[in-house]
């Protein structure tokens, strides 16, 4: 997919979406939220399986001061039927998901953001301006080992009023599955 992917200080695309809780979300949805994460997710991919629950703690810690978490699955649900949307609302289900989960049918918001990953991270501050972009932290596999920990750092910063020393990582994970 040869989208040009979001950069700082790009301006948050515009969406709307289904989310699995049968409600649709726009970007005018998340309009009182002072950060927006955008995480660009599945349900079959391992590194976003790993990342689960970190994000889940994520959404906890952070509620209260602003964040919203935005899951979006925009995998081919016809080659990859464990990321149908049928599929994320039981994923969802057995893992508790506290953050909105949205599914890109038409993969347009995937091209829209040039994502290329899962998960890959867009994190919006006030002005919907892309912040920070890339991994969550620096171990996948093993949350126990992990020394730094890319997005939590750019959130606290934000809140802070600081400029994010480190904008930009690059994003680990599993490819989009594209429609062709």
């Amino acid at each position: 997919m040869n989208a040009k992917k979001l950069k700082l200080g790009d301006s948050l695309p515009s969406f709307t979406l289904p989310g699995i809780d049968g409600n649709v979300y726009s970007t005018a949805s998340f309009s009182n939220d002072k950060l927006l994460l955008i995480i660009f997710s599945c349900n079959h991919c391992p590194y976003v399986q790993a990342y689960e629950e970190r994000i889940i703690q994520l959404q906890k810690e952070y509620t209260d001061k602003g964040l919203i978490v935005i899951a979006i699955n925009s995998n081919d649900e016809k080659n990859y039927p464990e990321d149908s949307f049928e599929k994320m609302k039981q994923r969802a289900i057995e893992k508790s998901f506290n953050f909105i989960y949205l599914r890109d049918e038409t993969q347009v918001v995937a091209k829209s953001f040039g994502a290329a990953s899962t998960p890959e991270i867009f994190l919006f501050n006030v002005k919907r301006v892309v912040a920070y972009t890339g991994k969550i932290d620096d171990n996948w596999s093993e949350p126990e080992r992990v020394n730094k920990r890319y997005l939590k750092e750019a959130i606290e910063e934000i809140l802070k009023g600081d400029e994010v020393s480190v904008p930009e990582t690059f994003a680990i994970g599993c490819s989009i599955k594209w429609k062709y």
